[in-house]
């Protein structure tokens, strides 16, 4: 398809574009602490309404990817260095904003031997050092298949283990750089083994040229190894060179995907254009974590201890 080609943008994905002085906040909040943003970086739709409400997702260990998926607006390169400092910088800022969930993701480090784990893990503690009830979702890359350093991200005890596939199997190695749609499914499959009681998380994106009957395969894939939240929301071109849309999505059928979802017993499905994988991520939580106490698979306070997070009741379990 050609820019000329380039299919007009639907009604129901237009973005109002209001900010107020939370989101100026936020903004030079970032600057000043040096921190990046998938929100910016990723140029994701949905930066004015989280700012403006004061939700960001942190982006650690710099902002220069070592992969270059097609989809993904990160900058790709070699980094040239590691910020030992940025956990502390992180929950500095987490706490100046006063957040009850905090989200923290980073771009794929192939260039580190354990692809950065050890700095999520430590963003992790310094988070709950200072904000004991804070929950802390972590949206991890694949870590080239090292599950040792999987091992590293899981015993810092996140609240949310978050990877997302991306797409359809089909599809994998033409939308992702490196990674692969089986590597993904087997790291959530290992979170769950290691820490059978935290909640995990994963993320479709539509308009890629999957059929439907590949997006229920990929459930079917993610509820095999017990994956507990899924997100679906639609692919935006973010430059020219990015990979093109083939469609839009219509929220009709984002509606009968989230049916779909929950029948194969997704505790929460979070469907719709605008949605991303830490988009009401609070509100995704909550949900997945009433559904799996009623079904007495975690405590009823699970996550809502004293400590804040899932630390004192899943510590040990493999």
């Amino acid at each position: 398809m050609t820019q000329r080609e380039k299919l007009e943008k639907p009604d129901w994905l237009r973005i109002k574009l209001t900010t107020n002085g939370n989101y100026a906040e936020i903004k030079d909040m970032m600057r000043t602490k040096t921190l990046h943003t998938v929100c910016e970086e990723a140029r994701c739709p949905n930066i004015y309404e989280c700012w403006t409400n004061r939700t960001a997702t942190f982006m650690i260990l710099g902002d220069i990817c070592t992969r270059a998926c097609r989809f993904c607006a990160v900058k790709t390169g070699l980094p040239t260095e590691l910020d030992l400092q940025e956990p502390e910088r992180v929950a500095e800022a987490a706490e100046q904003m006063g957040l009850q969930h905090c989200v923290v993701t980073s771009v794929a480090r192939d260039d580190l031997a354990d692809g950065g784990a050890s700095i999520f893990a430590a963003t992790i503690k310094a988070i709950r050092k200072r904000m004991p009830f804070c929950r802390v979702e972590v949206l991890i890359p694949d870590f080239m298949g090292n599950w040792d350093a999987l091992q590293v991200v899981m015993d810092a005890n996140p609240d949310i283990l978050n990877h997302n596939i991306e797409t359809v199997e089909r599809l994998s190695d033409r939308v992702r750089a490196k990674a692969k749609y089986k590597r993904s499914i087997e790291l959530l499959k290992r979170a769950k083994e290691m820490k059978p009681k935290i909640p995990t998380k994963s993320s479709i994106m539509l308009g890629v040229g999957e059929e439907w009957d590949e997006i229920l395969q990929a459930m079917d894939d993610l509820r095999a190894v017990d994956c507990n939240i899924l997100t679906l929301g639609q692919y935006l071109q973010p430059t020219p060179k990015h990979m093109p849309i083939k469609r839009y999505v219509h929220p009709d059928e984002f509606a009968k995907l989230k049916e779909e979802g929950k029948k194969r017993g997704f505790r929460h499905v979070e469907s719709g254009p605008l949605v991303r994988s830490s988009y009401h991520a609070h509100e995704q939580t909550d949900s997945a974590h009433a559904a799996m106490a009623a079904e007495e698979l975690i405590p009823p306070n699970y996550g809502l201890e004293s400590t804040g997070s899932c630390a004192s009741a899943s510590a040990g379990a493999k």
